[in-house]
C-alpha cells in the first residue's frame, strides 16, 4: 500500500494558504448543518465494506459489471428506506446518492436505479393526479415496483412531437392499447430498463376517439412481479457498452398491443375520459416540468464533474516535476508553468460559479413550482428559456474542462487509474441526455427572439432578459472601463447584439418570403450565438452577484480568495468572447492587453492557495477514486499499486504465449 505520509510538496503547498479551508468546504456544502449531513452520509455509505470495491471494475465484463453494480444499488436502497423511516431523507441526500458526489464514488459507472428515483417517482409526483400519487409513489418510494422513463426512441430524442410510439384509447374496456409502429419507435436509452426496472413511465402520441391529442404519459408494468419475466407484447434489452455511464443499464423497450388501464394515464394536467372525451392541459409546457427539473440538477452536477477533474489535476501539478525554469535550478513543481496555472484555475473558478449559479437556479425552480401550482404561469417560459441554455453551457465547458485538466496531466491522466476517462464520460454523457445541447440553446433562442419583439414594442421584459430593454434605450456602450461590473454589463450589452442579429436574421427572410420555421433554420447559427451569449451574461451577473454577497458573509481572508475567483472567471470568459466584444464594445487593442495582464496576475495570486482551495472541495478519496489525485500526493506509489490489481500480472507467463505468441515466434524454425 502507498505510504501513509503526505507527499512533502502537498504539505508545503497547504502550509502556504491564506484562508481557512474548513470554511469554504462548510459554504461549499451549503451550510454547516448541510456540512454535517455530507460527513454523516460518508461515513454511512463509503465505510461500509459491502460497498467497495475488491477489484477495480474497469477489469470487469459488461454483465459482470452490471450485476456488480445492482448489487451495491440495492444496498443504497436499502439504506435509502432506513434513511426515509428515520425522516432523514431529505432532497440533499438523493441528490448526493444518485446525482452528486457520494453516489459516485460508490457507483462510478453510475446506478441502474437513478431513474427510478430522479424520473419515474419526480413524474408521478408532477404529472400524477392525487388518487394516482396515492395509488403508486408508496409503492414507487419502498421500492415495491422499480420505474424508469421512456421517452426517448430509437429515432426520435428531443424532438418530442417526432415520437412514434402510440396510445389509442379503446372506450369499450377502457384501455390503452400502446404500440411502438416500426424499429424507430422503439424506445431507447432509458436508465434501468434494460434489465431493472418492471414498470416505466412511457411518453407516446395519444388518440382518442380517432384524433391525434398530443404527448401522454402512461404508467406501464413491463415485467412480471415475482419472475421478472417481460410480459406479453414487451421486447425488452440493454443496449450495450457505452463511452460512459456503462452501468446505468440503458434499455431498449419495443411494446406490441400492450393494453393499459384508463387510470394509468397520468392525468394531473390532461384527462381521458371514460367514454374517450379529451380534456386539454391548461397549458401545454406543464408537461415538461420533470425534465426541466433534472435540467436544473444537472448545472449543479457539472460544477461536482469540474471540482473532482480539478483537484485532481491541481494535486498531480503540485506534486508532479519536469522542465526547469531556469536551467541551474532543480525541476520544478510543474504548477509553477503560467501555462499550467491556466489550464486549471480557470477550471476551478468555472467549478465555483456553476455552483453558486445552480444552487440559484434550483432555488428558483422550486420557487417558480409553488407558483405552478398557483396556477401562476407567467415565469415558466422565462425557467425553461434559462434552464435549456445553463444546462447546454455548463455540460459542454465541463466537458471541455475536465478534458483540458485530464491533458494537463500528460501521459498518466490516459490511464484509467487517473478516473479522468470515467468523469469525462459521465460528463460528456449530458451534452446529449436531457435534450441535445445544439437544441437546448435553439429552445432558449425561440424564446429570446421573442421577447426581443416585445421589447420592440415597449414592453417591459422579465428580470433576466431585462438587459435587452436597457440596450435598446442605450445603443451604444460607452466607457468600457474593466472593472468588473463593467465586464458583467459588457456581457449583457454584447447578449443583446447577438439577440438583435438572429432577431433581424429571422424577419429578413420572411420578407424574402421564407416561412417563420424556414427562416429560423437558416437562421441557426445566428440563433445558438444569442443563446450562448445570454446563457454566459446570465453566468456573469451570477457569479458577480453571488461571490460578491457570499464574499460579506464570509472571513476577509476568505473573501480575498473568492474575489480573486470572481475577477478569474470574469477575466477569462471576457477574454474567451473578444471578439463578440471588440465587434460591439467600443474596446482598444490597450483595453485587450489590460484584461491579460489582469488574466496573469489572478493566475499568479490563486498561485499559493490553490492546493487548498481544491482541498477545500473536500473530495473524499474515493470520491476522487484517482491515483492522481489523493489527498496524500503519493502519485508514482500509487500508480505502481495499481498495477498489482491488474489481472494480467497475476501470473508471470500469459498462456496465450504458448498458444499463440510461442507458435509464432517458432513458424520460421
Amino acid at each position: 500500500m502507498p505510504s501513509q505520509e503526505v507527499n512533502p510538496d502537498l504539505l508545503k503547498e497547504r502550509h502556504t494558504a491564506t484562508f481557512d479551508p474548513h470554511e469554504f468546504a462548510v459554504f461549499w456544502a451549503g451550510g454547516e448543518e448541510r456540512y454535517k449531513e455530507k460527513k454523516s452520509l460518508e461515513k454511512m455509505f463509503l465505510e461500509d465494506p459491502a460497498l467497495k470495491d475488491d477489484l477495480p471494475i474497469s477489469y470487469l465484463s459488461h454483465k459482470e459489471l452490471y450485476e456488480h453494480s445492482l448489487r451495491k444499488a440495492c444496498i443504497i436502497g436499502e439504506k435509502i428506506r432506513k434513511l426515509r423511516a428515520e425522516g432523514e431523507d431529505g432532497v440533499d441526500t438523493y441528490n448526493a446518492l444518485l446525482g452528486g458526489s457520494l453516489g459516485a464514488a460508490i457507483l462510478k459507472e453510475g446506478n441502474p436505479l437513478t431513474l427510478h428515483y430522479v424520473m419515474f417517482v419526480p413524474t408521478i409526483m408532477g404529472q400524477g393526479t392525487m388518487d394516482q400519487q396515492v395509488e403508486w409513489l408508496s409503492k414507487a418510494w419502498d421500492c415495491e415496483i422499480i420505474g424508469t422513463y421512456a421517452q426517448t426512441e430509437l429515432g426520435h430524442g428531443t424532438f418530442l412531437r417526432g415520437l412514434e410510439t402510440r396510445a389509442d384509447y379503446d372506450a369499450r374496456t377502457q384501455e390503452f392499447v400502446i404500440n411502438t409502429p416500426s424499429l424507430s419507435a422503439y424506445k431507447w436509452w432509458p436508465g434501468g430498463l434494460g434489465h431493472t426496472a418492471n414498470h416505466a413511465v412511457v411518453v407516446a402520441q395519444l388518440y382518442t376517439k380517432g384524433e391525434f391529442r398530443g404527448l401522454a404519459p402512461f404508467i406501464v408494468q413491463l415485467r412480471h412481479s415475482d419472475t421478472h419475466e417481460p410480459l406479453p407484447g414487451i421486447d425488452i434489452g440493454d443496449i450495450g457498452t457505452k463511452l460512459g455511464m456503462k452501468s446505468v443499464n440503458n434499455g431498449y423497450l419495443g411494446l406490441k398491443n400492450v393494453r393499459v388501464p384508463l387510470n394509468n394515464m397520468l392525468m394531473k394536467n390532461q384527462q381521458v375520459l371514460p367514454d374517450g372525451t379529451y380534456v386539454a392541459p391548461k397549458n401545454s409546457v406543464l408537461t415538461y416540468g420533470t425534465m426541466m427539473f433534472v435540467r436544473c440538477a444537472l448545472i449543479r452536477d457539472t460544477a461536482q464533474s469540474l471540482a473532482k477533474a480539478s483537484t485532481i489535476a491541481t494535486r498531480y501539478s503540485a506534486v508532479r516535476r519536469q522542465s526547469p525554469i531556469d536551467p541551474n535550478q532543480p525541476e520544478p513543481q510543474i504548477m509553477d508553468h503560467t501555462t499550467q496555472q491556466l489550464k486549471l484555475f480557470p477550471q476551478i473558478a468555472k467549478s465555483i460559479v456553476f455552483k453558486t449559479t445552480g444552487d440559484g437556479i434550483w432555488n428558483m425552480y422550486n420557487v417558480l413550482s409553488g407558483e405552478i401550482e398557483q396556477g401562476n404561469l407567467d415565469r415558466l417560459p422565462e425557467m425553461h428559456a434559462l434552464s435549456c441554455c445553463l444546462k447546454a453551457i455548463c455540460s459542454a465547458d465541463a466537458a471541455a474542462g475536465v478534458e483540458t485538466c485530464r491533458l494537463s496531466c500528460g501521459g498518466h491522466g490516459y490511464m484509467d487509474c487517473s478516473n479522468f476517462p470515467t468523469i469525462y464520460g459521465m460528463t460528456t454523457a449530458v451534452c446529449t441526455y436531457e435534450g441535445e445541447n445544439t437544441v437546448m440553446l435553439l429552445q432558449t433562442a425561440r424564446y429570446l427572439v421573442k421577447v426581443y419583439g416585445q421589447a420592440l414594442n415597449g414592453e417591459k421584459l422579465v428580470p433576466t432578459v431585462a438587459y435587452i430593454n436597457d440596450a435598446l434605450k442605450e445603443r451604444q456602450f460607452v466607457n468600457f472601463d474593466g472593472s468588473l461590473e463593467s465586464i458583467v454589463k459588457a456581457f449583457q450589452f454584447v447578449a443583446a447584439n447577438k439577440i438583435r442579429i438572429a432577431y433581424e436574421q429571422i424577419e429578413q427572410r420572411r420578407r424574402q418570403g421564407h416561412s417563420t420555421e424556414m427562416a429560423a433554420n437558416l437562421s441557426g447559427t445566428f440563433l445558438t450565438a444569442a443563446a450562448d451569449l445570454h446563457g454566459r451574461a446570465f453566468l456573469a451577473e451570477s457569479a458577480y452577484t453571488e461571490l460578491l454577497a457570499v464574499s460579506r458573509q464570509v472571513s476577509p481572508a476568505l473573501a480575498d480568495v473568492l474575489k480573486v475567483v470572481l475577477e478569474l472567471y470574469l477575466v477569462d470568459a471576457c477574454l474567451n468572447r473578444i471578439g463578440d466584444f471588440l465587434r460591439f464594445i467600443d474596446i482598444t487593442d490597450k483595453d485587450v492587453t489590460t484584461l491579460e495582464i489582469r488574466l496573469q496576475n489572478c493566475l499568479k495570486q490563486l498561485r499559493p492557495n490553490a492546493v487548498t482551495l481544491v482541498d477545500s472541495f473536500d473530495l473524499h478519496d474515493r470520491v476522487l477514486d484517482s491515483v492522481l489525485g489523493a489527498y496524500d500526493g503519493n502519485v508514482y506509489e500509487r500508480i505502481f499499486e495499481s498495477t498489482k490489481k491488474n489481472p494480467l500480472n497475476k501470473e508471470p507467463v500469459n498462456e496465450a504465449f504458448h498458444k499463440y505468441l510461442k507458435p509464432f515466434m517458432k513458424a520460421h524454425l
